[in-house]
């Protein structure tokens, strides 16, 4: 029988075409910068963080994290079966019914792709990818007719030459997408290049419930700063960019996107594995960059990536909110790549744009991004006498003042929060004017050189006093001190104020008598909830002051960011609507007449959007408000 020669000669073709590409590949990735992983243990995680990890993310949608098992599973099933029955040649009635089985799973799940695709959402590419359903139907369909007829289960009288040789065909060209592909380019490179991802992920932290949000500090000593090339990424982190799936859920949560700015975080994926492998991206098929053609990209592995493969403005115009991160099925770090490549602007080219280059000028000078007088920023408390802890020696918590010390608005947050302890009876000091900035601002706009001078003059100031703990109304300053000050030897148990408060209350410290509100929805930090998980503190904070919050349709995890985050308000890139001004329309989606915040620069954003709109009230001045009058100062 024809199928009896050819069939492993296809198989193993395939197999053989698929190691070739794959290596090639391989090799392509390894061109970047070296990292050391943790081969074996990777190895060994994968099955899990695939199964398991992975699929947390891909459940998010039901339909297609069911479509994916019955698709991706029956695959790797049938593939596997076929190359031992009709590969090998092991005859066993059980392991032809398992290819049948493994088959027609495959079948199902391909209509369930043909039927998302027939009228696809924006955010997914078209091009190759609208093809990917035929072929996994016509691999499964052909695989499973011409195991039906090798097992002699087919009725004889339709089997023929024609017939056998219409299904060879049929799987030859379901080989060459769905394996063939794998090595070589194809929608179905993302399930080879996705499970090595996994595998040497630059964050295991993520994988079984962990979080892992700090970035990766900079060796200062390295001959160039930041990734200027595609080479100078991790070579990991080339690999992780080819296992992007185009799904373009990045796409739909970013709010630069949303806002018209120049960047798609899928389009930046894209762009640098065009990069990695040389070209342009004439073949890309999804949504561009907002006002940015596609085509005129071009890249080489050893080309300058900004001005070549992007501009200088899609990188600025990130807010670093992780919201593409934190929907990626397939785990990409899109907000790593951002910050490296930002790190070679302003360090090697001094290309910092907007107020940029004035605050990191500031932040050199005078520790403080507004450059200001270092000697005034405890002006705002002048009344309150707070305790210096350089005075009292020691505390239960030391007061991270943070850079809303010169700022007004922020101010009446700092004082409500003081407010807020004292009524507790909190032992609590603050450092007075030997603090400086955590260095967030400094290091998201890509100067890690002055982040670590700050990080290393904050550590050695920290390390003279005894606390028990840091708090902070700054989610930005509790983020660097909670996960990134500890690469310097700073470890420390860091509070948000949000969780701190519950804690008062749930310890029955605050006595407390709260007032109506109305309609009162809360506004998740990104540095809050995304980059540290704490989503749920301020929404018991507000449900022990009696108000039912009305949740925004963009909450918690998928929370819209108010535009306020790495920088961009100092960058300034503009688009067609303002971040802030969506974040607020989302507000009054709800009806709400007041927003709750958590944060001093969402507050400062929030507050910008031109009235009538909703007031923005932190959560320290709304306890504050509710406190007993025998309580308050």
């Amino acid at each position: 029988m024809l199928t009896d020669w050819l069939l492993p000669i296809l198989l193993f073709g395939a197999l053989a075409l698929m190691l070739i590409g794959a290596t090639r590949r391989v090799l392509a990735w390894r061109a970047g910068r070296d990292e050391p992983v943790a081969v074996l243990a990777g190895l060994m995680a994968m099955p899990r963080r695939y199964l398991v990890d992975l699929h947390h993310v891909v459940q998010r949608d039901r339909f297609m994290a069911n479509t994916h098992v019955a698709t991706a599973g029956g695959f790797v099933a049938a593939l596997a079966l076929a190359l031992l029955v009709h590969g090998i040649g092991v005859d066993s009635t059980i392991l032809n019914g398992l290819i049948l089985l493994s088959a027609a799973g495959m079948f199902v799940g391909a209509c369930c792709v043909a039927w998302r695709r027939r009228n696809p959402p924006s955010r997914l590419s078209r091009g190759p990818w609208m093809r990917l359903p035929k072929s996994l139907l016509v691999f499964s369909t052909s695989l499973f007719l011409i195991t039906l007829m090798t097992a002699d289960w087919f009725p004889s009288g339709l089997v023929g030459w024609v017939f056998s040789g219409l299904l060879l065909i049929g799987l030859t060209l379901g080989l060459a997408e769905m394996l063939v592909g794998m090595g070589w380019g194809g929608p179905m490179k993302h399930a080879f290049a996705g499970a090595l991802h996994l595998a040497f992920h630059r964050r295991p932290e993520r994988f079984g419930g962990g979080r892992s949000t700090g970035l990766k500090p900079l060796n200062l000593t390295d001959d160039a700063l930041g990734v200027a090339k595609p080479s100078d990424f991790a070579w990991n982190q080339l690999l992780g960019f080819d296992a992007c799936v185009q799904c373009g859920r990045c796409e739909a949560v970013c709010p630069a996107f949303a806002a018209g700015q120049p960047l798609n975080p899928k389009k930046l994926i894209q762009d640098m594995v065009v990069g990695l492998s040389g070209g342009t991206d004439a073949g890309y098929h999804g949504s561009a960059y907002p006002g940015k053609p596609v085509g005129e990209a071009k890249g080489q592995p050893g080309q300058v990536i900004v001005d070549g493969l992007v501009s200088a403005e899609t990188l600025w115009s990130c807010t670093t909110c992780r919201a593409c991160v934190e929907e990626c099925p397939m785990m990409i770090e899109h907000v790593d790549a951002i910050v490296d490549m930002r790190r070679f602007l302003t360090q090697e080219r001094g290309e910092t744009p907007g107020a940029g280059v004035q605050v990191l000028d500031n932040l050199i000078a005078t520790d403080n991004p507004g450059g200001q007088d270092p000697a005034r920023r405890f002006d705002w408390a002048a009344d309150l006498e707070l305790p210096l802890i350089a005075d009292v020696g020691r505390a239960d918590v030391l007061f991270w003042i943070s850079d809303g010390a010169f700022d007004q608005r922020s101010q009446r947050i700092l004082r409500a929060f003081v407010a807020v302890m004292r009524a507790a009876g909190v032992d609590f000091a603050v450092l007075g004017n030997d603090e400086c900035d955590s260095g967030d601002v400094a290091r998201r706009l890509g100067d890690d050189a002055t982040f670590q001078r700050l990080a290393r003059h904050n550590i050695e100031l920290l390390s003279r006093y005894s606390f028990n703990r840091i708090v902070t109304t700054d989610p930005h300053a509790f983020h660097v001190l909670a996960n990134e000050y500890g690469d310097f030897g700073g470890h420390y148990r860091v509070q948000h104020h949000s969780m701190f408060i519950n804690e008062l209350m749930e310890q029955g410290q605050l006595n407390l008598q709260p007032r109506a509100l109305g309609r009162v929805t809360y506004h998740d930090p990104c540095y809050l909830g995304r980059y540290n998980g704490e989503y749920e503190s301020p929404r018991a904070v507000l449900n022990t002051l009696g108000i039912e919050v009305q949740e925004m349709t963009r909450s918690g995890y998928r929370s819209r960011c108010c535009g306020g985050g790495g920088g961009a308000p100092i960058t300034d890139i503009p688009g067609e609507h303002r971040i802030a001004d969506m974040r607020v329309d989302d507000a009054r989606a709800v009806e709400a007449e007041t927003i709750a915040v958590a944060c001093q620069q969402c507050t400062a954003m929030l507050e910008g959007v031109v009235e009538p709109r909703p007031q923005i009230k932190d959560l320290a001045e709304l306890v504050s408000e509710a406190l007993a009058t025998e309580q308050r100062a």
